[in-house]
């Protein structure tokens, strides 16, 4: 506007009639209204450049799956909101192996999982003629939690959680786990059956996927099993590092050793794999068909490029840099 008040003060004469006046204005005004119209609408307060410019889209875009990324897709969906108001994306949490099973069905655009896809949900993909895009878009540390009350532990080795969770297991009791620790009812949490969570957590500490103890509070929603420890003060269980950093007052996060000392998941031990074996990608697929459709990409790109100060800011972990270019090279 100053650069306008400028061309206007330049171009008019005081000695001019009137009605020239109006004229010379009334093209400035339209020249100057032109050029503003021109300009692409940016994400970063008007200083265009190629990754921030907005294409502006519509329609309707839903997902379903893990319950672990959901808080990342959940925080992406309502920033990207804001930037696309015309575009409404919806999130259910159905738990990894729940999601693929609407996923491969055609019941939804895109599918968060805590896991690599199985060969038998790429299969039930291939009956129905869905092909899809995988994108890894950050990692988790998978927490192991108990009740802030149980001062008497700090760190379990991974040999101490498969005697815990095995499907044979008969501890019932924290003096089973380890001598020293007192006599003390143990109830554990952790996710159903449909989680990619409970996938990975049985694979890396039992051995086998899915086999575990079946008597244990079970649920898809982590917040059920943060509530559940929160309130049984000799409750354990694990679900992923964004729900314990959440609730980090009313929890107790414990150290993990494998072998070589006891880590406990944190930005830096979850990237570089220091925290082991609990270190964990996490995944977003997406069908090629709805790829096509401009909303669904543009929602795709923000989540990879604007999207991903929110994986930190809701508990995760970044990515590499280079993982995220080669998954921005996989758009359509």
């Amino acid at each position: 506007m100053k650069l306008l008040s400028r061309m206007l003060s330049a171009s008019i004469p005081r000695t001019r009639p009137v009605v020239l006046t109006v004229l010379v204005l009334g093209a400035l005004l339209a020249l100057a209204i032109a050029a503003c119209g021109d300009d692409e609408k940016t994400t970063n307060g008007g200083n265009a450049s190629p990754s921030t410019t907005v294409k502006k889209v519509s329609g309707a875009i839903n997902g379903d799956g893990s319950s672990t990324v959901f808080p990342i897709t959940e925080a992406v969906a309502e920033e990207f909101k804001k930037v696309q108001p015309d575009v409404n994306v919806t999130v259910g949490i159905s738990g990894t192996g729940g999601g693929f099973k609407k996923f491969c069905n055609g019941e939804t655009d895109f599918s968060d999982a805590s896991r690599p896809i199985k060969d038998e949900e790429k299969q039930a993909c291939a009956a129905k003629a869905i092909e899809y895009v995988e994108f890894q878009i950050g990692f988790d540390g998978l927490s192991i939690i108990t009740n802030p009350t149980n001062d008497f532990v700090d760190c379990l080795t991974t040999a101490e959680l498969k005697a815990i969770w095995s499907p044979d297991s008969k501890v019932n009791n924290w003096k089973d786990v380890r001598a020293g620790f007192p006599d003390k009812a143990l109830k554990l949490y952790g996710p159903g059956t449909d989680s990619g969570t409970f996938d990975y957590y049985t694979e890396v500490i039992n051995g086998t996927a899915k086999s575990s103890r079946s008597d244990y509070t079970a649920s898809e929603d982590d917040n059920v099993l943060v509530q559940g420890i929160e309130g049984d003060n000799g409750g354990l269980g694990y679900f992923g590092f964004a729900y314990y950093e959440e609730n980090a007052s009313k929890l107790k996060l414990l150290g993990v050793d494998s072998g070589t000392g006891c880590i406990k998941p944190a930005r830096d031990t979850i990237l570089d794999k220091t925290y082991k074996p609990l270190s964990r990608p996490l995944f977003v697929y997406v069908k090629k068909t709805a790829l096509q459709r401009p909303e669904v990409k543009e929602f795709i790109r923000y989540f990879l490029t604007d999207g991903r100060p929110l994986i930190d800011e809701v508990g995760y972990v970044q990515s590499p840099e280079d993982v995220y270019q080669a998954d921005l090279a996989k758009l359509p």
